[in-house]
């Protein structure tokens, strides 16, 4: 018999929709993978060295619970870089993968009788793993109409006593929205007035922006003593299956996630960490060719999807991701997701994968060959023309 609190962990649709494709693609079908948030590109060839010589080197064993000292100080140089503000390597947690930095947030922070206010659409994540620890997760909708970026009155409308925590993640999974430093601001104001609420920003894609620079609510005037900051290896240098993130952390949140690091992984691999140095210090060229890259599929597939009847498509601002309009072409969301894999042999993803307010809308990654999104594009096409008949 299963724990009650098992009903209430949700899941990540991407890699059950994979399973399904790669089950496919088994039986000789010709798939297109647009569902998988994963870049497409090799980890650079330092990285990869910087890890084989931190293996000969004998990096095989436990690490302290919070990473290598050395590690830790050089996340925590370049996260000072990056923010404009001191951080200390005693605030950063290093763990296998970005995805803890979320559990161990939570954990630490909500319970029985809270709320945590996230975006919807959103991370699937996000809500899961406030469900699961019994606190109330508040969706703050993303509306296309404003490009996807939060209404900051109905922020303050969902912003009470019972409030403990605000996710934010820019640019965005899975509309590709990035915030301005404007809206961060007014944020930043409106939780001056709740000193008990703390702020998860996931910056996970921080890197992955095409236009201006990146903004953090952690830069911001007494927002850092507040603010978890999410960032990882993963999407910024195509290191998905190395499996390392880390969190910045408030001062007196650093023990208890500590613990919970203890109590569960013990520990990231070493060798990992080790290679997370040569990945933030070293050339950063591989980083600006992927980030162009980008730029020119998004182009493309924006420019694909507006073309077909009925779709509506935002330009994406960030991160690998278009989330399309699809209201008005006679399918739901997971009538896209099923035909498109079964009938024209291309994975995506539906809307409500991501939260409640993500039905009418589909999300397609672009981390795949030009040459695949066109193929994609004109199998949606001809999907598009049977279903309409």
């Amino acid at each position: 018999m299963l724990a009650q609190r098992m009903t209430r962990l949700g899941t990540e649709t991407a890699f059950e929709v994979l399973a399904r494709a790669k089950a496919l693609e088994a039986q000789g079908r010709d798939i297109i993978h647009l569902e998988i948030g994963e870049p497409d590109f090799p980890t650079p060839r330092h990285i990869l060295e910087a890890a084989y010589q931190a293996l000969q080197n004998g990096y095989t064993h436990y690490t302290p619970s919070a990473g290598l000292p050395e590690v830790r100080e050089g996340i925590a140089r370049h996260a000072s870089r990056r923010l404009g503000i001191p951080i200390k390597p005693e605030q950063v947690v290093i763990t296998p993968g970005a995805k803890p930095i979320i559990f161990y947030t939570v954990l630490a922070l909500a319970e029985a009788g809270t709320e945590v206010i996230y975006p919807d659409p959103g991370f699937p994540i996000y809500a899961s793993v406030v469900s699961f620890c019994g606190a109330r997760p508040v969706p703050l909708r993303l509306d296309p109409a404003r490009g996807y970026h939060p209404d900051l009155d109905d922020l303050e409308r969902k912003l009470s006593p019972r409030t403990r925590l605000l996710i934010l993640n820019s640019p965005h999974n899975p509309t590709g929205s990035a915030l301005t430093s404007e809206e961060l601001e007014a944020i930043a104001g409106l939780l001056r007035r709740w000193e008990q609420v703390f702020v998860l920003s996931d910056e996970v894609y921080r890197a992955i922006l095409y236009n201006g620079r990146h903004h953090s609510i952690a830069s911001l005037p007494d927002m850092a003593h507040r603010t978890i900051v999410l960032d990882g290896l993963s999407k910024t240098y195509a290191m998905t299956g190395w499996r390392l993130g880390w969190g910045i952390f408030p001062t007196e949140l650093v023990e208890p996630v500590v613990r919970l690091v203890t109590n569960s992984v013990s520990c990231a691999p070493a060798f990992i960490q080790k290679a997370a140095l040569s990945a933030l210090e070293g050339p950063q060229d591989s980083v600006h060719a992927m980030v162009a890259e980008f730029r020119a599929r998004r182009d493309l597939i924006v420019e694909g999807l507006r073309s077909l009847p009925g779709v509506v498509c935002p330009l994406p601002e960030g991160a690998f991701y278009a989330f399309p309009d699809i209201r008005q072409t006679g399918l739901t969301s997971r009538e896209w997701e099923v035909r498109a894999l079964e009938e024209a042999g291309v994975a995506l993803l539906s809307g409500t994968a991501f939260g409640q307010y993500g039905e009418g809308f589909i999300r397609l990654s672009y981390a795949n060959s030009r040459q695949n999104i066109a193929r994609a594009l004109e199998r949606l096409e001809a999907l598009l023309k049977r279903a309409r008949r």
